[in-house]
């Protein structure tokens, strides 16, 4: 598609109009911000884009001409402009996406894939109000955000780009040339222009605290406030479908989690000093947003004791209180002494405060702060008071029962091998790692069976191990048994792996003293190839053992597993990883139906097809039956925060379709799977095909590493202050050591997108030929998990762009370019069998708007990608010492992140 081939739909049109609104506005603010030469600079680079796309050699030279050779604060500022720009660009199609759905309820229409298809289609399958109900107590809906972001927009922009939503929203309905929205317009512009005048990101490396604040930015400010939307949606919706108010509660489907103060793998910054304050914070946070809710409330419920009545149950509380809290009455002023709901909610402030600092007389779980909110809604209820307040009052109480005291539970994670050898130095035994793990399972028998505590003093990595137990015992008596997730053992090898958290827990004197329970739910976390393929053994190894089993009676015979897809992507490409994960799954689940556990996979998905990016729905349908119960946690991390949670509507959005691919899943009411003769074994060579491809070029040539190292700016990457973990799991220069989110990043930066289609073309034309084309496009039409493997690496392979790939090969050194070939033909070979297998003739023919925007986008992103290409030249040149050139670079890399979010 070019971009004279392009139309928008009709239902498009306003997008189109906002974004040639956004187009001259940015253009004002570089003229008032940067002065006409940088305005002059930017239109005639994006001029000069549009016509080298088109293929005019001259405004390939001009284009070259005003990103080449300029100096480091100029490069800044043009990177500047034209990331701004697409700022407000992937705002204005958010935007869009939220009035597309206004639509939908003001047509009186059903979205797609929310809350209230599913409902209907429940209906359709012949499940009663009641049956609906017992479904949802089982569904478990956990979103856990981490931190690794490849980029860590801050707070301040964060809260800007909700405000110009909020004004881009509230001129909806009214005329161009109306007053308020010439209004609207100003207000624009301030932030944008505040937005500008601000630094996009911080001159110091992120700490855990700096990465703590960025998720509980989405978790308190978007999040919490949706959370009693949620269940009025469904609510509504039941009643809509169903006909009739039910008389019945939705139960809580929702729960939310952190990795950030929890996550020790690789990052020596978190420890059990580190849970402690963050388990303190996240209660401070929740703590004090009940506080003002309380306040508002306060300030509504009016009523007056002459006007309307209260339970005698409240105003015995009243009574109590204000024994109890003295203090209490300098928030309710004598002249509201007539004014019970504003008395009593002084009094509940005034727990409230005390629960914050710490003090006598405050809250000792949410529980008590929810009984008293729910005295309220009681007497509001009794008392005519169901439309003066009612209403608010469940809203704060479906916060609560949501969110505790403890906002988000915190999962803690440790590499295996750490916890390995602080027990081999802990039991005196040196040679320990060289045991097998048959050897050291039995040891941890015995040691867990006598109760058999360290024989020598523990080292420093030992104590403060010991220390982390420590602090989550501390945290789970103070905030409540939700505020703790899931202690997950990334690396898991064998079941010795989980046994090991069990004794370190003993040793850290943290078990029942009766019972000798360790009250901690383990999660083994899969992630390797390898580990992958051996997970279901695993995991049938750990449920016979009778300590374990004995472990997981007392947690409620549930079991988390998690899967990994970064990893394995990283280790043998796509194909093999996606396979692998699927595979994976169908083992976990006939272990532990094998052993009656109830089981719950949580999936380490990232931004990016390449680490299992993606819709909810798409996530759940594409796994084996059986796979999803009810119950789904899944990471959330990189630019998937703001581009799923950084607007409540989106967000809302997002929950709507967990909730819709959830509900039909456990219940079955898609097509059911039916996998075809030759199927599994298409996908089985496929598999090791594509992995052999893979690693013969990425790991087995000696020279990949360099090449990658210069094609790619990973170097920049690794200097970037984007995170509080090091990009690299070792020292060693090597692919290996690298982690594998700046490895997918680096290679979206040069346009390559290798980790997303790299050896599936390969694969896709060896097993066309062994087995029939026509088997592989029977798979594609009927087989979810298949089409969906297709339609991603065919998102990859267009979001590829050669053109812009052939700047960065130039940065690449004469003995290394033989690669260069290498990559061109399998792109080109994938393209093909994709094509083939879909019955397209041009990537993305069948999905116009996808394509519509790589095509506009383009040439805004080139003269970012050129300005890069030129900057690590000179960077590279003066052995990556000139400061003002790197501060430059980073730029380049921050702009093209956000100017690739929607393409």
């Amino acid at each position: 598609m070019s971009r004279a081939d392009i139309s928008f739909p009709i239902k498009d049109a306003e997008l189109r109009e906002d974004v040639h609104m956004f187009g001259a506005l940015v253009g004002e603010i570089i003229r008032e911000q940067g002065g006409q030469a940088l305005f002059d600079r930017v239109e005639a680079a994006r001029r000069a884009a549009i016509g080298w796309r088109d293929g005019d050699a001259l405004s390939a030279q001009v284009l070259d001409q005003h990103t080449a050779d300029i100096p480091p604060d100029v490069a800044q500022d043009l990177v500047r402009g034209f990331s701004t720009w697409f700022d407000v660009v992937n705002m204005a199609e958010k935007v869009h996406r939220i009035r597309r759905r206004r639509q939908y309820y003001n047509e009186g229409t059903i979205q797609p894939g929310g809350i209230t298809e599913a409902v209907q289609r429940l209906k359709d399958q012949g499940l009663a109000p009641e049956d609906v109900r017992r479904l949802m107590l089982s569904m478990w809906i956990e979103p856990v955000f981490t931190a690794h972001p490849t980029e860590s927009t801050r707070r301040t922009l964060l809260r800007k780009q909700q405000k110009v939503a909020q004004l881009l929203l509230s001129r909806i309905g009214l005329s161009s040339t109306a007053m308020e929205t010439r209004v609207i317009w100003s207000r624009v512009r301030a932030q944008i222009t505040s937005g500008w005048q601000t630094a996009d990101n911080s001159r110091a490396r992120l700490t855990v605290a700096d990465e703590r604040e960025h998720v509980l930015f989405f978790i308190n400010e978007v999040l919490l406030r949706i959370v009693p939307g949620f269940y009025e949606q469904i609510e509504a919706a039941l009643e809509q479908v169903y006909g009739a108010q039910l008389g019945w509660e939705v139960p809580q489907i929702l729960r939310f989690a952190s990795w950030v103060g929890g996550d020790m793998d690789g990052n020596p910054d978190v420890h059990g000093k580190a849970i402690r304050e963050t388990l303190a914070r996240h209660q401070q946070v929740i703590v004090n947003s009940y506080f003002l809710e309380c306040q508002e409330l306060a300030e509504f419920l009016s009523q007056s004791a002459s006007r309307i009545g209260i339970d005698p149950a409240l105003a015995v509380r009243i009574e109590q209180y204000s024994m109890l809290l003295p203090a209490g009455g300098r928030l309710a002023p004598a002249r509201h002494d007539r004014m019970p709901y504003r008395v009593f909610l002084a009094q509940v402030m005034e727990r409230l405060r005390a629960t914050y600092d710490g003090r006598a007389n405050r809250y000792e779980s949410a529980q008590a702060f929810l009984d008293d909110l729910v005295l309220i809604s009681t007497s509001l209820t009794n008392n005519k008071g169901e439309h003066a307040g009612g209403f608010t009052v469940r809203r704060l109480i479906r916060r609560v029962r949501n969110f505790g005291f403890h906002l988000a539970a915190l999962d803690v994670r440790q590499n295996a091998l750490a916890h390995r050898q602080i027990i081999g130095h802990g039991l005196g035994e040196s040679q320990w790692l060289a045991y097998d793990s048959a050897t050291r399972t039995q040891r941890l028998r015995e040691c867990i069976e006598r109760d058999e505590g360290p024989s020598t003093v523990l080292e420093a990595d030992g104590r403060r191990a010991l220390w982390v137990f420590e602090a989550l015992a501390h945290g789970r008596l103070r905030y409540g048994a939700p505020a703790i997730g899931p202690y997950i053992v990334s690396a898991t090898q064998a079941a010795e792996d989980i046994l090991a958290v069990l004794l370190l827990a003993r040793w850290a004197d943290t078990a029942d003293r009766q019972s000798g329970e360790v009250a901690l739910d383990i999660a083994p976390l899969f992630e390797t190839a390898h580990a992958l393929g051996e997970c279901g053994q695993i995991m049938t190894q750990l449920f016979k053992e009778p300590i374990y089993r004995q472990h997981l009676l007392a947690r409620g015979n549930r079991q988390c597993v998690m899967l990994g897809y970064s990893a394995s992507n990283k280790e043998s490409g796509i194909v093999a990883s996606r396979w692998s994960v699927r595979q994976a799954q169908e083992a976990i689940v006939a272990a532990a139906d094998a052993a009656g556990v109830e089981l719950t996979l949580m999936h380490g998905q990232a931004d990016g097809v390449d680490r299992g990016g993606g819709r909810t729905g798409v996530l759940v349908r594409s796994g084996p039956p059986g796979a999803c119960r009810g119950r789904l946690r899944l990471t959330e991390q990189g630019e998937l925060l703001n581009e799923k949670y950084g607007l409540r509507p989106i967000a809302l959005r997002v929950l709507e379709q967990a909730f819709n691919a959830m509900s039909l899943a456990a219940t079955q009411a898609n097509q059911p799977e039916s996998l075809g003769a030759g199927w599994r074994e298409a996908m089985d060579r496929l598999s090791e095909i594509s992995a052999a491809t893979y690693r013969a070029t990425v790991f087995e040539t000696e020279d990949f590493p360099a090449f990658f190292a210069q094609i790619t700016p990973i170097d920049v990457v690794e200097r970037m202050q984007i995170g509080s973990r090091p990009l690299r799991r070792t020292a060693e220069d090597s692919v290996a050591g690298l982690r594998s989110i700046p490895w997918a990043h680096a290679w979206s930066q040069c346009r390559y997108f290798l980790p997303g289609w790299f050896g599936a073309g390969t694969a896709l034309a060896q097993v066309g030929q062994q087995l029939g084309a026509p088997l592989l496009a029977d798979m594609y039409r009927h087989w979810f998990f298949f089409t969906n493997l297709i339609d991603d690496i065919e998102l990859a392979l267009a979001r590829v762009d050669l053109q812009i790939a052939q700047r960065y090969e130039a940065l690449v050194a004469p003995q290394h370019r033989h690669f260069i070939q290498v990559l061109r033909q399998e792109y080109e070979l994938t393209c093909t069998q994709v094509l083939a297998i879909r019955g397209g003739t041009a990537l993305l023919d069948d999905d116009p708007t996808v394509q519509r925007s790589i095509v506009l986008r383009n040439p805004y992103i080139d003269p970012m990608h050129l300005v890069q290409v030129d900057l690590l030249k000179r960077w590279r040149a003066g052995h990556c010492e000139d400061q003002a050139v790197f501060s430059a670079l980073q730029s380049t890399v921050s702009g093209i992140s956000r100017a690739l979010q929607g393409a």
